[in-house]
């Protein structure tokens, strides 16, 4: 089979690869036809996650159709349509047993890390009864590719995290694909402002569309005094940081109200200079981790009913074997007006 291959820290190619096999009982063999790039891939690539090595298929997302079931799957047979979570789960540990999904002791986020991820024409699904959504007859395909990762990562751990309430002024730094999504699911707890910060234009204006009620250009460098000028002074009820890197949780940090939550989403490759100098007297609530995807199941049902719509983060279209191309695309996300690219095996 073809799969994107790291090859460490810059490098990566669209090589042959030998085509995954049942491993376990618990193991189903899914035949890829959506998936995407995420920005945790990107990380990556720049050698932010050093625990992927040299040789792995990356991908994390996607859906596909049951090609083989080991011995003990009972959910799933052959031919079954289905939706991959970016999370792996036993169902049995400690852990899952919590739904802390994404620390399963025999799981957890290992799609595309541990193990060989989506980006190719199959991947090897460990734990697949538990690790595997099926998908409902006539369902959006591509809209359901945001349900493997970035929308429940954008609820669970920006809007759930952050404790969004109604009449709450919330503020999101990072436009991109997660910060996105959580501005679509913030939506479900009728926030009073719902305010998006970037530098790219095109974004702001996307999140214009999406429902954010107002919108600031962090270029400029005034971001801050902008923001807090809109509270009246005090600060944002909840700052969601979507980004990943110190200057927007910097931002977050100066933002927050007394009594505030700062939710950090994005997937952080450096320290960041936490003031707590100026925090701990603010009874502020900082949250942070790696999404659990217990809310998938939520989620499909607000996608199926048409209460939100993730197929309008899709900007950019390819041929699964053009993800080379999809790859520059997605890394020049300003230049090309990129939020999440969809790539395509067959029918």
């Amino acid at each position: 089979m073809k799969a994107l291959v790291y090859k460490g820290p810059g490098r990566k190619e669209w090589a042959d690869k030998e085509k995954p096999a049942i491993q376990r009982p618990t193991d189903a063999i899914v035949r890829i036809t959506n998936t995407t790039i995420c920005g945790t891939d990107l990380h990556i690539l720049k050698g932010d996650v050093p625990a992927v090595t040299d040789g792995r298929t990356l991908g994390h997302e996607g859906v596909g159709v049951i090609e083989e079931t080991g011995s003990a799957i009972r959910n799933f047979r052959k031919g079954d349509r289905v939706l991959i979570s970016c999370i792996t789960s036993c169902g049995s540990c400690a852990n899952c047993k919590r739904q802390l999904y994404s620390h399963c002791a025999d799981g957890g986020w290992i799609l595309g890390h541990l193990i060989d991820g989506t980006q190719a024409e199959y991947v090897r699904i460990p734990h697949a009864d538990n690790s595997l959504y099926p998908i409902p007859d006539g369902a959006d395909k591509e809209a359901l590719v945001m349900l493997s990762d970035i929308l429940p990562t954008g609820f669970e751990i920006g809007v759930l995290a952050g404790q969004v309430a109604p009449g709450d002024f919330v503020a999101i730094v990072g436009a991109g694909p997660v910060g996105m999504a959580a501005l679509l699911t913030a939506q479900f707890y009728s926030p009073g402002r719902l305010v998006m910060l970037d530098t790219d234009p095109n974004r702001l204006e996307v999140a214009k569309q999406l429902g954010a009620t107002d919108v600031i250009n962090v270029a400029d460098g005034k971001a801050i005094e902008t923001l807090r000028a809109m509270t009246g002074g005090t600060g944002v009820d909840v700052a969601i940081e979507a980004v990943g890197i110190p200057a927007t949780f910097d931002i977050c940090q100066q933002v927050v109200a007394p009594g505030g939550r700062i939710a950090n989403v994005g997937v952080h490759g450096k320290p960041v200079e936490l003031h707590i100098e100026n925090l701990w007297i603010q009874n502020i609530t900082i949250a942070m981790g790696l999404v659990n995807t217990n809310t998938t199941p939520l989620l499909m049902k607000t996608v199926q009913s048409g209460r939100i719509s993730p197929a309008q983060l899709i900007t950019h279209r390819f041929a699964l074997n053009d993800i080379l191309k999809a790859y520059d695309v997605f890394s020049a996300a300003a230049k090309e007006k990129a939020l999440k690219v969809i790539l395509k095996a067959d029918a």
